[in-house]
């Protein structure tokens, strides 16, 4: 019975290279547009990013921080992490990643928010993202990664689109946990008052949602830091590249001060977007 199994194989792999092959061959024209215009975009903003002064960046930082927190140990914490990374030689390579993780989240939320809510409102939707949504997360890296390397080519845009594959079901599913909890009492009297469906979406739901759904779009970002290494591999840049070089080179040194740094950009990008959804909580108590 074994033997019969193995024997009669099912050609998934074949499958799936020749399907890869297929988009090759007859989209290469349109790859070849998309890869020009996302990777532009995002090598646009990281130009932009570096070309602002290290010092003057953290001051504006900083004050922005305290600006919208009123900590000033956040406010002060997060400018003396910023001067480490700066210190340690790698801000070009933190401007690079930051430029990277906020595309790859500008996308995922941009995409993934209407489809939870979609998924809320219709619960045979998210029955049927709901295996898709745990194939992308559990999913190795590098499978998705080779067919994307192979149309887009080298450079940023192969390791966006596989730190979007990766990130985007957590503002998906926190999003449709969001609004599926909102009480029903405030839709029934929603209803009671005349709204309509977009009023109810937008004042009500919405509302109600937002500490869940922030809670996606902070998940969403530390997904995306975690994929800078990946990202790395396909010539994405960041840093990323010195731990990769660190981990060729055996370099101890290297590998710590670059890991080092994407923890401190993760654990500053949790607190700023961390605490704002506590502080209108409290507020809404």
């Amino acid at each position: 019975m074994n033997e019969w199994i193995t024997t009669h194989k099912l050609p998934l792999g074949t499958w799936i290279e020749a399907f890869v092959s297929s988009l090759t061959d007859q989209g290469a024209d349109f790859f070849d547009a998309v890869s020009t215009v996302i990777g532009s975009s995002i090598d646009s903003v990281t130009e932009l990013l570096q070309a602002i002064p290290a010092l003057a960046f953290i001051i504006v930082f900083a004050a922005a921080v305290y600006w919208l927190h009123r900590s000033l140990v956040l406010s002060i914490g997060s400018a003396l992490a910023l001067l480490l990374i700066a210190n340690l030689g790698y801000w070009a390579a933190t401007m690079e990643t930051l430029s990277l993780v906020v595309s790859a989240t500008l996308v995922s939320v941009v995409i993934g928010v209407p489809i939870g809510i979609a998924a809320a409102h219709r619960p045979w939707l998210f029955t049927v993202l709901r295996p898709i949504l745990d194939l992308m997360q559990t999913i190795p890296t590098f499978v998705y990664l080779i067919p994307t390397l192979i149309l887009f080519g080298l450079g940023v845009v192969p390791g966006l689109i596989s730190t979007v594959i990766f990130a985007i079901p957590a503002p998906i599913r926190l999003t449709h946990l969001g609004i599926s909890a909102v009480p029903k009492h405030l839709i029934e009297a929603g209803e009671a008052f005349g709204a309509t469906k977009s009023q109810l979406l937008w004042k009500i739901e919405l509302p109600s949602a937002l500490p869940t759904i922030m809670a996606g779009i902070t998940q969403c970002i530390m997904l995306s830091l975690s994929m800078v290494v990946i990202a790395a591999l396909v010539g994405a840049g960041g840093l990323g590249k010195p731990v990769v070089r660190a981990l060729n080179s055996v370099n101890i040194g290297m590998g710590f001060e670059a890991g080092l740094a994407i923890v401190i950009l993760a654990i500053i990008l949790d607190r700023v977007c961390k605490l704002p959804e506590r502080r209108q909580v409290s507020k809404a108590s």
